[in-house]
């Protein structure tokens, strides 16, 4: 024998793929919502959308069901057809309905142990005397004078395809007139929303909303039309300004007044309308012999109504004033409104002393930022020195120099005498002999015979942090290009500087042929390795020198890594010092040039107090007890 619950479950399969005799001899449970009409004109996608998917029919979670759509003329189901009918689940797409369609379907959802049914009419409309909007019509209201909104009513298509992730556009008309954009009038909010500016008489008729999109590989449309009538505003309450439930502080022996401010909005003659005063209750009157009293009501027309104002007065308070409500009662003759505030003793006047307080820190505050930030380095400069035993002493870290200086050599990109002069001259007698510095500068301090790749790590290693010099062409090749990964060092001796300086025709030939290799030697092989430290494995720190001053377009032709530290950190100018000392009049240039010499373009300012020099111990490393026997330096 076979089980009941099997035999369910065959006779739903049954049902699902149509082999059951017709929806006609099923015993079906009828939807409360049991009938729906849609109305249609030719040539729209129709929706029909069965409401059976619903927990007030079933509970839809606990099993497996299906819906299957019949033609209520023919008794045949709904299939698919390309291009004319589309099923899904409980809506059943006509995407180009016809007279032919029109008529009653029903909608069937079968479930293993039941099922329900749902009738539901197309009904086709022809589109109104004058071939716009659709004869049947939804109705919206707008308010005369206000801004206005109407929604498009097509909502059920909207959400529907929506859930199926299809594109829809929509477009308005009023009347038959397409509102192609937005004008002063009318603008368009969302997809589905026609905002109105204020509207008027002219505002009343059809609006119709169209909604196309493309279902199925085709593209139709849908339109729905509006029958808008414009109300006039109705007489609105008294609206309470002020007072509004509000708590007023006030001192004993102190004068008070209050205002209490009503508006009525949206009329055009002064109403009549009663505004008084009340404490405990009791109504406060307009005799200024009083202790309390009010004064006269005065009105003013203001943004399309009226503004009433009345006037709480008492000249002198006292205790018994205090912690009472004072009501303002509003009286139109068709509503009633009111509004209160509540009377406290104030507290101390302390406010003053702490106003005082916190603006003279903030000024101070503000004062000192900006000490700070003019002499920030004179500040630290003078703190090393006269508190050193605050700082580590930096001998005692294994290093050997305070500072690698990096620049162009000779042959170099860049190079120039007074870029070298610079560095083999200026900086060791400003850096060494009067501040007590140690550097390494190469072409001075390197060994001889020594490869450039050893000479460089041995040496960065062995300094605190590194001075790169440079100047405008400093990192520019002839063909503005990097050949980094062309570096060829070993066996290259650091002193071969001099070498290159030969006037013997075979050792120019030689230099000609390497021309690219010397170019891109130890200048290339300090900059990568020193911006590898700094700004990958941050384990060095990196001084800038910028010994002229850098157009944008130059700094554009510079490395990434020089550009992006730059950004970060800044650059000690040197060109800006030169500056200075051009503006400081002709007096001293008459002094150099008595004493025959000629001022270069490097030409030096070796006072440690000038800002470079300052600037330049500010950024050297702090040395717990200073130094100041000049260091002998090897040759």
């Amino acid at each position: 024998m076979v089980h009941p619950r099997i035999l369910r479950y065959f006779l739903f399969f049954l049902g699902s793929f149509g082999i059951c005799a017709g929806f006609v001899k099923e015993n079906c449970t009828y939807s409360t919502h049991q009938f729906g009409f849609f109305y249609f004109a030719p040539g729209d996608v129709a929706m029909l959308n069965s409401t059976l998917v619903s927990s007030d029919v079933f509970n839809f979670t606990s099993g497996p069901f299906n819906i299957t759509w019949y033609n209520s003329k023919t008794r045949q189901e709904v299939k698919n057809q390309t291009g004319r009918i589309l099923v899904r689940g409980e809506t059943l797409w006509f995407l180009n309905v016809t007279l032919e369609d029109n008529g009653e379907y029903v909608a069937i959802l079968r479930t293993p142990f039941q099922c329900f049914r749902q009738d539901i009419k197309l009904v086709m409309n022809q589109p109104g005397a004058e071939g716009c909007g659709r004869l049947k019509k939804s109705f919206q209201n707008l308010t005369n004078g206000d801004n206005g909104q109407l929604s498009c009513p097509l909502k059920d298509y909207i959400e529907k395809l929506r859930s199926y992730n299809i594109a829809l556009t929509s477009k308005w008309y009023k009347g038959c007139d397409l509102l192609e954009s937005e004008t002063e009038k009318y603008s368009f909010i969302d997809a589905t929303t026609l905002g109105i500016t204020k509207v008027g008489p002219e505002d009343k008729g059809s609006f119709t909303c169209t909604l196309t999109f493309t279902l199925d590989g085709v593209t139709g449309s849908v339109s729905e039309t509006i029958d808008v009538q414009v109300k006039e505003k109705s007489f609105l309450s008294a609206q309470m300004l002020q007072p509004i439930s509000e708590k007023v502080k006030a001192h004993i022996g102190s004068n008070l007044s209050k205002q209490c401010e009503v508006f009525v909005p949206n009329v055009k003659k002064k109403p009549s309308v009663g505004v008084v005063w009340l404490v405990r209750g009791d109504l406060i009157y307009k005799n200024n012999e009083n202790h309390v009293y009010t004064s006269k009501k005065s009105h003013r027309p203001h943004q399309g109504g009226f503004l009433f104002q009345v006037e709480l007065i008492i000249p002198k308070l006292r205790k018994e004033d205090f912690n009472l409500n004072y009501t303002c009662k509003v009286d139109t003759g068709k509503a009633t409104t009111q509004g209160y505030f509540t009377l406290e003793r104030a507290d101390p006047d302390i406010i003053l002393p702490i106003g005082l307080v916190f603006g003279g820190g903030t000024v101070l505050f503000i004062i000192s930022v900006i000490v700070y930030h003019l002499l920030k380095v004179d500040i630290v400069l003078w703190f090393r020195k006269a508190f050193p035993v605050l700082y580590p002493n930096t001998d005692l870290d294994g290093k050997l120099y305070d500072a690698y200086v990096a620049y162009p050599q000779p042959c170099d990109p860049g190079f120039s005498e007074e870029v070298e002069k610079f560095a083999l001259h200026t900086l060791p007698q400003i850096l060494e002999e009067t501040c007590g510095y140690q550097l390494f500068i190469a072409g001075r301090d390197c060994l001889a015979g020594q490869a450039i790749v050893d000479s460089v790590e041995e040496n960065l290693h062995a300094s605190r942090q590194v001075l790169l010099l440079y100047t405008a062409s400093t990192f520019v090749s002839e063909e503005h290009t990097s050949k980094s990964d062309k570096i060829t060092p070993t066996g290259t001796d650091c002193n071969s500087n001099s070498e290159r300086k030969t006037t013997d025709d075979n050792s120019k030939m030689n230099y000609d042929d390497n021309k690219n290799v010397y170019s891109d030697t130890r200048q290339q092989l300090e900059c990568v390795a020193v911006m590898h430290r700094a700004l990958l494995e941050g384990s060095l720190k990196v001084v800038l020198v910028e010994l002229e001053e850098i157009s944008p377009a130059q700094l554009a032709l510079f490395p990434e890594s020089v550009r992006q530290l730059r950004k970060k950190q800044g650059a000690v100018c040197w060109w800006k010092n030169l500056k200075k000392r051009q503006r400081s009049g002709t007096c001293t240039r008459r002094e150099d040039e008595e004493k025959g010499g000629q001022e270069t373009k490097l030409s030096p300012s070796l006072s440690p107090t000038s800002r470079f020099w300052k600037d330049m111990r500010y950024h050297m490393p702090v040395k717990g007890k200073k130094k100041c026997t000049p260091r002998k330096l090897p040759r």
